[in-house]
């Protein structure tokens, strides 16, 4: 299948609404309520439609970029390449680091994020061509570990590409997931990534519009309810305070 025709299919494949009568995988109370807290969240938002862009290439410049900062400054920054006709591993390649850091600015901590973009565009240009089909093309477990070897790239961004990207099925853990799991008991607070990746992986359907959805949920329950000081009693997940075992997480780390 040629990289043109990959894209296009994945770009219809983060566009399927999931399946929420898939069956849970395995007889587990936690995976059960996981799948109970899903339906919960997309009956009160909605599919997500996430990760909003316009090709695999700018979920990759966004997934970098959206280290530590809101996702109003990362459309601001990607506007900005998008301006300039940048928004290509090519032409980011031929910018020189103070022009490229100037037009990301607004994702804040631009000079350091620069220099992430450019190491992972170097090695996409370098080593495939800039060709993000070729890349691609590596088995999940593979392609993860190819990510995670480039200088900046750390677990949740590179899950953030495989999942949102590559369309791959691995669950992407951010701030918000750890939030929400531990103020309902399914992880505590010393859990690892891994461990609360973990949580997921095999209890609920590897499913990659399911993953998808499932972690867009969670941001907009995290944005909007589970703040620092949670609006429980608004929150579609309210119900469900009472329903996670106070020590249940996996107890292991996954090898993804």
């Amino acid at each position: 299948m040629s990289s043109r025709k990959k894209n296009v299919a994945a770009a219809k494949n983060r566009e399927r609404p999931c399946d929420t009568t898939l069956r849970v995988t395995e007889a587990d109370a936690v995976g059960k309520l996981l799948m109970r807290m899903y339906r919960a969240m997309r009956a009160h938002f909605g599919h997500r439609n996430w990760w909003p862009a316009n090709s695999p290439f700018e979920v990759c410049v966004g997934a970098v970029l959206t280290q530590n900062t809101a996702w109003r400054n990362v459309a601001l920054a990607i506007k900005k390449l998008k301006d300039a006709s940048a928004l290509d591993p090519f032409k980011i390649y031929e910018l020189a680091h103070d022009e490229l850091a100037a037009l990301i600015r607004p994702a804040g901590y631009f000079n350091v994020k620069a220099t992430r973009l450019r190491h992972f565009v170097e090695h996409l240009v370098l080593r495939h061509n800039g060709d993000l089909g070729k890349l691609f093309e590596a088995p999940l477990e593979a392609l993860r570990q190819e990510l995670l070897a480039i200088n900046g790239i750390g677990k949740e961004t590179a899950d953030s590409i495989i999942l949102y990207a590559a369309s791959k099925p691995i669950f992407v853990v951010d701030a918000y997931t750890r939030r929400i799991l531990g103020r309902h008991g399914l992880v505590d607070d010393k859990a690892d990534y891994d461990t609360v990746q973990a949580l997921f992986h095999g209890r609920i359907p590897s499913d990659v519009a399911l993953y998808n959805d499932f972690h867009a949920q969670f941001v907009a329950v995290g944005h909007s309810y589970c703040k620092r000081v949670p609006l429980c009693d608004s929150c579609p997940l309210g119900p469900f305070r009472d329903s996670g075992p106070a020590n249940t997480h996996t107890g292991s780390s996954s090898k993804r």
